[in-house]
């Protein structure tokens, strides 16, 4: 089994470990130059944008060519999965890549603008049970997309009526508090983020708002400056370590 993840804040990767022990890097993975990728069975797991698939993950469904016999995808979210399912599988046909089975696992939610970390962390959501059945289905070679609900329908109209700087990254701001550490720039999964006379800046005002940077900084040196429900929490799997994020995030 091939599995490949993209991770933030180490929930993806988490889960990925469950069904491979040597998971995949889509940060990395999204660089090879015309990728075929085979095995009898192949997985993705990724968390849940707004109702969607991350862009990194996109682009690599995109660059990449699968065969295999049987494919799925773990999908991680905190708070509602959206249209996900129906999304997801939708632009993977679209792109060339049929999925049999898409399972979503509720985890901690680590949208900043609108959760507070010390509160998701604090709410039991049955994690280990949800990524038991979700393991079992892909033993078992189970077929499915979970469909959308009215509510994940309303959320999903909802999210896509917000300002765009809610969602492009625009809003994240390195305050002063930056001490150079440079930790920012080595999770950061598109390599947005360089040090300049000792100070993390930003490349480009937008990105994927994957919140790495924010979660990871030792300071709290960044902030959502529209909202930022508690500055003082940051949120991190407590089973994956700062260097294991790094590892599957630095870009050369």
């Amino acid at each position: 089994m091939t599995v490949f993840y993209f991770t933030a804040t180490g929930n993806s990767l988490y889960a990925a470990r469950r069904f491979s022990d040597c998971p995949i890097s889509i940060p990395h993975a999204v660089h090879a130059i015309e990728p075929v990728y085979m095995d009898t069975e192949i997985g993705i797991v990724a968390p849940v944008y707004a109702g969607e698939l991350p862009g990194i993950v996109r682009e690599f469904i995109k660059r990449s060519r699968f065969r295999a016999d049987y494919v799925f995808m773990i999908l991680t979210y905190g708070m509602n999965d959206s249209v996900v399912g129906e999304w997801s599988a939708g632009f993977a046909e679209e792109n060339g890549l049929h999925v049999d089975l898409i399972r979503t696992v509720k985890m901690a939610d680590n949208y900043l603008p609108a959760f507070d970390m010390d509160r998701e962390r604090a709410l039991d959501k049955d994690v280990e049970g949800q990524l038991d059945r979700a393991l079992q289905s892909v033993k078992n070679r189970e077929k499915g997309i979970p469909k959308s609900g009215f509510i994940g329908k309303m959320l999903y109209r909802s999210v896509k009526n917000q300002p765009p700087e809610y969602t492009d990254g625009s809003q994240l701001k390195i305050t002063d508090a930056c001490i150079g550490c440079g930790v920012c720039v080595n999770v950061c999964p598109v390599g947005n983020i360089a040090l300049e006379n000792g100070h993390a800046v930003r490349r480009e005002r937008v990105c994927q708002l994957c919140l790495s940077c924010a979660h990871a900084c030792p300071q709290k040196a960044i902030a959502c400056a529209l909202s930022d429900k508690n500055p003082n929490a940051r949120y991190r799997n407590e089973h994956v370590t700062l260097e294991e994020i790094i590892t599957a995030n630095r870009q050369a």
